[in-house]
């Protein structure tokens, strides 16, 4: 009996049926991606630093060596497994061709390591250890993503020829993120290039236990050894690795939970709007003694029926498109081994959705206890009462048309009926600006302010060289001639030693120098202006236990110094864990130069870049806009992605829900038309006053929902970024695509809706629905 009603009731509203269908389909499929995306990606990420065997903490050096020293200190360390020293390569771009390509521009210092014998291995597409012979090169893996070069095309290096035999996976520098970029040669090719660059070390340590990486921090830097370099241990490596991806999936996410709201809601719509049609009947079988629970039983039949088509038909689409969404993951990772629980996962997901649906229509189903059967028999209809505009009469009406305002008062007068539809066009309208925000942020030029930068033109790296202070003082000599330079600033960073709480010591990287020429925003306090003060990342004050304000001891010159912490910024950059001072120091190495420059005419960068890198080829010369587009090209390109399919799903959402909306209306406003038109109003009269409804409420969704993504939206997308380091973190939006075209699209998309929703108006009659 019920297979029979469900199928004549489902001829009987197709439109319906498909409608609440599709929205059940796009719940399901959202949260069944979400679910194998996040399994995938934990899987992948684990996989490729299982077959690696990453570093669980690793201290880039650059200078003199004491291996001797190193290996005494890893036996005598009871929480040391393995040990190693690698060298790595580091090369200037101009030096390196791929194909036809030079990476003379490239901001990432792109070095050439031999493979390792103990862990720390670099994998082919495969993710088997490679084994390489003399004159083949393997080539990081971001560029084949940029389509740089490809399998088989010969490269240059130093004018030594190679043939790019395929591409690594590389668990430490996959990652734009990474500042390094490792390329793999044969030992004898290395020795034979090893005088055409400068080597850096990687001193890599495997633990017994990864819980003790902490006290092995401090142990390492408490015995002195060598530290002129990032460090950087296991759970960064695996942030960074995940960074990318993950910000795509933490859209996902978000962009799935308010589908699943608007589902029940459209759910909600679609239940009331075959009530309304239904009216009658269901006063009917109230009438001949049928029970509550009988004819709730048939319409839970119905959804049950719906819902678990468009479950199965949600979790077959996020098959279709998982493949697309895990192809950056498989290509940086390889192959998840949870695929099978990712799987289930989505499964466990799509049933959750298929349960949740059916108990919201149970719960809705219920007001069929407060439906009379003598009023549902006599008038067809339920009767609303008005709530308000009482005040808002149509004789003292002077500015509007009759229609529009008629239209107006009705919203005003049946605020609960009409508050659904605010709020599902309130999500929409986040759903559509929000990751927009996001992307228009991360690709922004202002995004450098979270990566402890100030706001500049260009920037001249200058490490991996001999003599680095004079080949600094040079060319801040030159900048100061220069005509085209408005102002430069020269920031040395070097490492000290750090003493906590516990009286342990601990190595920080300080950049010195004079940071108010280019301030970067400080979440609390400012920039240090005396000599006893200090300003640290947000991670290292997190980490050290201190605010603005306290007092921390450095080590400088073998003497402690006692500086007050003046200000904490947001800094993404080597790990997150930087500080800032202005004191004068000589003794400690030079990690890294960076000479920070603004010019006199921004639209001459490219002349400026090329003169400077031709004059200085032991500096890396690059524009700010191209720094961070280098550094954050495969974010923004998945956030990117992200945002189109956002406006995409927000835009069929605002369309489905006006039509369903327009529909139950009609149905439920059936002898209320058919008066207006028994008193003379036309057709067009009639859609003009439904127009005006969708139209101020939708303007009143698009207010409250650009409101709400602005805060809300602008806090949730803070409290991701700011889990790698950043915080204050602010929206760059983009008025003309926010405030213009975003609204403009939701409002002919409404409007379209509307004008079609309503159309149904027309075929109502006066005779068929005026009784009395």
């Amino acid at each position: 009996m019920y297979s029979r009603i469900i199928r004549n009731d489902i001829s009987k509203s197709k439109l319906i049926t498909l409608t609440t269908a599709i929205f059940v389909a796009a719940a399901a499929m959202l949260v069944s991606l979400a679910a194998i995306l996040i399994v995938n990606l934990s899987g992948a990420l684990d996989t490729l630093m299982t077959q690696a065997q990453t570093p669980h903490f690793m201290q880039m050096h650059s200078g003199d060596v004491d291996t001797e020293r190193l290996t005494t200190f890893a036996e005598q360390n009871s929480n040391v497994d393995q040990f190693q020293v690698l060298e790595f390569l580091n090369m200037d771009g101009s030096q390196i061709r791929l194909g036809a390509h030079s990476l003379v521009n490239s901001v990432q210092d792109n070095g050439f390591s031999t493979q390792s014998e103990k862990f720390d291995y670099l994998l082919d597409l495969d993710g088997q250890i490679i084994d390489i012979s003399d004159g083949e090169l393997y080539v990081p893996i971001n560029y084949l993503k940029d389509q740089t070069v490809g399998v088989g095309d010969k490269a240059v290096i130093g004018g030594k020829e190679f043939t790019v035999t395929g591409f690594l996976r590389d668990s430490q520098m996959n990652s734009m993120l990474s500042s390094s970029k490792r390329f793999l040669i044969s030992k004898n090719d290395y020795d034979e290039i090893k005088n055409l660059g400068s080597v850096e070390y990687l001193i890599e340590f495997r633990l017994k236990d990864l819980s003790a990486l902490g006290a092995f921090e401090t142990a390492y830097a408490a015995a002195g050894l060598e530290a002129n370099g990032p460090t950087i241990t296991y759970p960064l490596f695996k942030m960074i690795n995940a960074l990318s991806d993950g910000i795509m999936i933490a859209v996902i996410l978000l962009v799935s939970a308010l589908v699943v709201a608007i589902a029940f809601l459209c759910i909600r719509f679609t239940l009331l709007a075959k009530i309304e049609d239904d009216y009658r009947e269901i006063g009917v079988m109230k009438a001949l003694g049928l029970r509550v629970s009988d004819i709730r039983k048939l319409y839970l039949a119905k959804y049950a029926a719906i819902a678990a088509v468009g479950s199965i038909l949600g979790f077959a689409l996020s098959f279709l498109f998982k493949g697309k969404l895990l192809e950056n993951i498989r290509l940086y990772m390889g192959e998840s081994e949870n695929a099978s629980f990712a799987t289930a996962l989505g499964v466990i997901g799509v049933l959750l959705v298929f349960l949740a649906i059916l108990a919201y229509v149970n719960g809705v189903l219920r007001r069929f206890r407060t439906i009379s059967a003598a009023e549902a028999v006599r008038f067809g209809i339920s009767r609303d009462k008005s709530t308000g505009a009482k005040r808002f009469c149509l004789h003292r009406n002077r500015l509007l048309n009759t229609n529009v305002f008629l239209g107006i008062k009705d919203v005003l007068a049946r605020k609960r009926l009409y508050a659904t539809m605010l709020v599902v066009l309130v999500f929409s309208v986040f759903i559509m600006i929000v990751p927009q925000n996001l992307h228009n942020t991360i690709a922004s030029s202002s995004f450098i302010q979270y990566m402890g930068i100030g706001s500049y033109d260009l920037r001249l790296d200058i490490q991996q060289t001999d003599h680095l202070s004079e080949k600094a003082a040079e060319i801040v000599r030159v900048m100061s001639t220069d005509p085209a330079i408005t102002q430069y600033a020269a920031l040395t960073t070097k490492t000290f030693k750090i003493k906590t709480e516990k009286g342990t010591e601990e190595n920080i990287k300080v950049e010195l120098g004079d940071h108010s020429v280019f301030p970067i925003e400080y979440s609390k306090g400012r920039v240090p202006v005396a000599e006893d003060e200090i300003a640290l990342s947000v991670l290292n004050a997190d980490e050290l236990g201190k605010k603005v304000g306290d007092a921390i001891i450095l080590v400088i010159k073998g003497q402690e110094t006692q500086f007050t912490v003046s200000g904490i910024y947001s800094d993404i950059t080597n790990g997150g864990k930087t500080a800032k001072a202005i004191f004068k120091d000589d003794a400690a190495d030079v990690m890294w130069y960076v000479i920070c420059v603004e010019l006199v005419n921004a639209a001459h960068i490219d002349e400026t870049i090329a003169k400077y890198a031709d004059s200085y080829a032991y500096a890396k010369v690059s524009g700010i806009d191209e720094f961070v587009a280098q550094t954050f090209g495969s974010t923004i390109s998945s956030v990117r992605q992200a945002s189109h399919v956002s406006i995409a799903v927000a835009l069929i959402i605002a369309v489905l829900v006006t039509l369903l909306f327009m529909k139950m209306l009609i149905a439920k406003d059936r002898y209320s038309i058919a008066v207006m038109k028994a008193l003379g109003h036309t057709d067009s009269d009639i859609t003009v006053q439904y127009i005006s409804r969708s139209v101020f409420i939708l303007i009143a969704g698009i207010v409250l929902g650009t409101l709400l993504a602005n805060t809300l939206g602008e806090r949730l997308a803070g409290a991701m970024i700011s889990s790698f380091g950043a915080s204050t973190f602010h929206f760059a939006v983009n008025p003309l695509s926010a405030y213009l075209l975003n609204p403009l699209l939701m409002i002919g998309s409404v409007l379209i809706a509307t004008i079609l929703g309503s159309l149904g108006a027309g075929r109502i009659q006066i005779s068929d629905n005026i009784k009395e």
